[in-house]
């Protein structure tokens, strides 16, 4: 049975770490100007580079490094630094797409993975890119059956890469999908000056428009107001066909996204190919799965284009359909590690005994516990208000700095109130 890596998104510290507690393979990661989310809020500076790889090595994760924007001739020295700073540092591979990215790192020796830009939909591409890398993602508009061609070709005919070994075939199995075929758009570049495939799309796709006549000024009904903004992709009802048709690399979407969503994806998707692994794959896993995944950000989900369909199922309203919210309600100002015991600083809100609660931190990761116990000044409380310290038991070490939000259903009254104060 082949291996199976899930590569999971790494936007800050905290996600990196929430993406090794939910069992990534590897994490991919962007840092300066030259990849796909430069100039997103989830970021990394080069500087950052020595330390995630560090990281990722302690414990046994690879480590991506994308440079998967196009390059124009004044970067080409920032992209050569780029490559020449990944190499130096250990990174485990290069994602890119550009051809100047490809010759250089090929030139130094740095393991390079073919990016989503490159669409690569046929075996011919797949024995081009060959030349390059020994892993390659397929465009995201593929049916499993055309994937499952690809790769029975690169098994029948022996297809290898830079090191020798067998091309392996990468997917994106969850996240956010795109209108344009393999993230070619120019819509924000048109209206904002900002180009997606500079990394800097400002997601006019996402918004809703009202469509009038030039002429008449007539104002067209549109049934569905988010026509350009599909659903996200999620595969788990159908990830063992995917597997069983010879795919290698699980990507998950979501660079942008909270360390609760990378660690909660992460460790469904984990879940998942174990249970395929072992025979136990089930429709009644696939829907306790399902609901996991429905807890944290996502748009509503879909299957994507695996199965043959042509066009996607559209966003019933902006933003996140998630289950599950979070509210931010204090930080982390002490840690007693002989007691295993949290100082928290209630900053808004309250906090009861049987509250869930969900504390991120660059070191932490994702940390997730219901309140069991509250103490002020060692007395036992069932509640704790805003201003107030309190210490609670938890089962993993905490850090001082750390945020601490309580997690509810999207239908509690707290986040109500949030709205109305919206």
């Amino acid at each position: 049975m082949p291996d199976i890596e899930i590569m999971s998104p790494a936007g800050s510290f905290d996600s990196l770490m929430a993406a090794i507690q939910g069992g990534a393979g590897s994490v991919y990661f962007g840092a300066g100007q030259l990849n796909m989310r430069a100039r997103s809020s989830s970021n990394f500076s080069p500087e950052d580079i020595r330390m995630i790889t560090s990281i990722c090595r302690e414990h046994r994760v690879k480590s991506y490094l994308t440079l998967n924007t196009i390059i124009y001739d004044e970067e080409l020295p920032i992209m050569r630094e780029m490559v020449d700073l990944a190499k130096e540092s250990g990174v485990s591979a290069i994602i890119a797409s550009d051809l100047s990215v490809l010759e250089y790192a090929r030139s130094r020796e740095v393991e390079i993975h073919i990016s989503t830009q490159c669409n690569i939909t046929n075996i011919e591409a797949v024995r081009y890119y060959a030349r390059y890398a020994d892993v390659m993602v397929l465009a995201r508009e593929l049916s499993i059956s055309q994937i499952e061609a690809i790769t029975r070709t690169i098994k029948e005919q022996d297809i290898t890469g830079p090191s020798g070994n067998r091309v392996q075939i990468e997917v994106f199995v969850h996240g956010a999908l795109c209108m344009a075929v393999s993230g070619k758009c120019y819509i924000s570049l048109d209206n904002f000056n900002a180009s997606a495939n500079r990394g800097a799309c400002q997601q006019p796709c996402r918004r809703s428009y009202e469509v009038k006549d030039k002429d008449s000024q007539i104002e067209l009904e549109i049934d569905n107001k988010y026509i350009m903004s599909p659903k996200d992709l999620m595969t788990l009802p159908i990830l063992d066909r995917l597997l069983d048709a010879g795919v290698t690399v699980l990507k998950i979407e979501g660079r942008g996204r909270s360390a609760e969503y990378v660690k909660t994806v992460t460790r469904t998707y984990h879940e998942a190919v174990e249970a395929w692994r072992r025979n136990q794959y089930s429709s009644e896993k696939v829907e306790l799965w399902t609901t996991e995944v429905n807890k944290v950000y996502n748009r509503g989900f879909w299957g994507g284009y695996y199965l043959g369909e042509k066009t996607g199922e559209w966003s019933e309203r902006y933003g996140s359909q998630a289950t599950q919210k979070k509210v931010y309600v204090g930080k982390v100002v002490n840690f007693f590690n002989k007691l295993n015991v949290a100082e928290i600083k209630v900053e808004s809100h309250s906090v009861n005994v049987g509250d869930n609660i969900l504390v991120i931190g660059p070191t932490t990761g994702a940390y997730e516990a219901e309140i069991t116990e509250l103490r002020v000044e060692l007395n036992p409380v069932q509640k704790v208000v805003k201003g107030e310290n309190c210490s609670l038991a938890v089962t993993e070490t905490l850090r001082r700095g750390d945020k601490v939000y309580l997690v509810a259903d999207a239908g509690h009254p707290l986040f109500q109130v949030q709205s109305e104060k919206n």
